[in-house]
């Protein structure tokens, strides 16, 4: 197994893990960190870190960043399977367990109006429609019927969550370009 040596884009953003080796001709199978993970079908360049435990006491197949040209990729139970050129058979897949997965965020397929990759929200400013700020989107989490959106707000050595649903009946606006979420939602609530 020979992996290409690369640099991570600078729009790289991690999108799953490799988990283990699939069957016994070159397929691992990924655990995506999305719900809907349609980054990983929409690119056949997938790049590589080594896992983040490598070196304590486990050794790694590669070190740095890695170019991975993805041949297939599809859904499989609760996870992502795929096979790579490079990767011939399950000994070299195994190589490849708890490697983190990135892909440039360029090569994401386009949000529909109103959906938005929770890579763009974090980050975001959220204030009410009075205009009053209640922090910065810190992370989303999924409950099951919705998402909720996770500020941090307060003094730097002390920060404190609110969080908010991220509904219509209470998100306004996201303005990507702006870096603004406006919400119906007070500050003491």
């Amino acid at each position: 197994m020979a992996l290409e040596p690369a640099e991570l884009p600078a729009d790289a953003v991690e999108v799953g893990r490799i988990a283990d080796a699939w069957g016994i001709q070159g397929w691992f199978k990924v655990l995506p960190h999305s719900a809907d993970p349609q980054a990983l079908f929409s690119s056949r360049r997938w790049y590589l870190l080594a896992p983040e435990n490598a070196g304590k006491g486990r050794s790694a197949a590669f070190s740095g960043a890695v170019l991975l040209r993805v041949r297939e990729a599809k859904e499989h139970s609760d996870a992502i399977v795929a096979r790579a050129d490079d990767i011939a058979d399950r000994t070299a897949a195994e190589t490849l367990k708890g490697a983190r997965v990135f892909i440039g965020r360029s090569s994401f397929p386009t949000a529909e109006p109103d959906e938005y990759y929770w890579v763009d929200l974090i980050g975001l400013e959220v204030v009410n429609r009075q205009g009053e700020a209640l922090g910065r989107v810190k992370d989303l989490l999924a409950t099951g019927p919705q998402t909720v959106l996770v500020l941090e707000y307060g003094e730097p050595d002390r920060p404190q969550e609110r969080m908010i649903p991220f509904v219509a009946a209470y998100v306004d606006d996201v303005d990507l370009q702006a870096k603004r979420i406006t919400v119906d939602w007070q500050a003491d609530y």
